[in-house]
């Protein structure tokens, strides 16, 4: 093993798909001569040359399908959108073209495309470079969505997008880009898609946590367990596809559940993942299911005010500590025991 930082993980599976494959190349906006505007592509370009490392005019629209028919013609591009916010610029490729090729020819055609970009919630870039549309996404079918929180999950999720003969969305966070650092196996390696991880083992409740706000849960459970209370945390890894097993096996060994997410709380991912615990596991959950994000306004310039909208440790802690004392109040009864009271229609 050795430690990388959390870019240098992506840095190195692009170096190492691109020496792998010579089908793999690299097209984005400043990604070439400038290394990319946060580093992530340094290097590349001296190593592979202009051919494999593309700098591209500013069109996401462009480079989205310029990428397509690289695709199906055989090649396995890898695009760079510099923010997430620009995805919706290449909108009408995104969604109305990339996800549906495959499924409209029969399987006859693949787009083997990574699509690579980075939100950052603490960079405080305002309200039109703050965005996070993970759930725009899911509710595309046919993409397929990737979102470490560690250098580990990083290079080992984006080795098998590339690999992958479906279209990937590869979501990375700016503010882990070098604020982290992991152990990375030496050897080549991959992390199966659809396959989420336990960073934490615990019995009393399941935090559910994305990409940065793993780190956040990670520090609740810390505080919590300085407490007596025992935290799972809950990386899902990929959001399509969704490990759902793992999610529900996890309720129902804890009973409870929090949903931690770096986007907006209204019809957000966390709606959906409440919503599949209620079908499958509702006779388990022994309290209310709590779900944390970012609010419902556009993301503010000021610091302060920004820092208020998104999710804590804190918050963590407290909304786990108000699912414990709702059990106190009902006597810890799970649901399934409850449910034998009812009284009949």
């Amino acid at each position: 093993m050795k430690e990388l930082k959390y870019a240098e993980a992506i840095n190195e599976a692009l170096r190492e798909e691109m020496e792998r494959d010579e089908r793999v190349f690299i097209m984005g906006e400043d990604v070439g001569v400038v290394g990319g505007i946060f580093k992530v592509t340094k290097g590349l370009m001296e190593r592979f040359g202009e051919e494999r490392v593309r700098d591209t005019p500013i069109s996401e629209d462009a480079i989205i399908g310029a990428a397509i028919g690289a695709a199906l013609v055989g090649m396995r591009p890898v695009v760079e959108i510099m923010y997430a916010d620009f995805l919706y610029v290449g909108g009408d490729q995104l969604f109305n073209h990339l996800p549906k090729i495959r499924f409209m020819t029969g399987g006859k055609l693949k787009v083997p495309l990574v699509i690579r970009t980075q939100f950052g919630l603490y960079r405080y870039t305002a309200a039109q470079h703050s965005q996070v549309p993970f759930v725009q996404l899911m509710n595309t079918p046919g993409l397929y969505i990737e979102v470490p929180s560690t250098p580990y999950d990083a290079k080992g999720l984006l080795k098998a997008a590339i690999r992958d003969d479906n279209p990937d969305v590869f979501f990375e966070n700016a503010d882990l880009y070098y604020t982290i650092t992991g152990p990375v196996p030496e050897e080549d390696y991959i992390i199966p898609l659809g396959k989420a991880d336990i960073k934490r083992r615990g019995r009393h409740v399941t935090l559910f946590a994305i990409s940065y706000m793993v780190h956040v849960a990670l520090k609740a459970a810390e505080l919590l367990a300085s407490e007596g209370i025992d935290a799972e945390v809950l990386d899902p890894r990929t959001l399509s596809p969704l490990d759902k097993k793992a999610i529900i096996d996890s309720v129902k060994e804890t009973g409870r559940l929090v949903i931690v997410e770096p986007d907006i709380k209204t019809a957000g991912v966390g709606a959906e993942i409440a919503t599949l615990v209620v079908e499958e596991a509702y006779d388990y959950l022994k309290a209310p299911i709590i779900r944390l994000g970012d609010e419902d306004i556009p993301a503010v310039f000021s610091k302060p005010v920004r820092d208020q909208c998104l999710p804590t440790s804190d918050k963590v802690v407290q909304a786990v500590k108000t699912i414990v004392k709702v059990l106190e109040i009902m006597g810890g009864q799970t649901s399934k025991k409850r449910s034998g009271k009812r009284r009949k229609k």
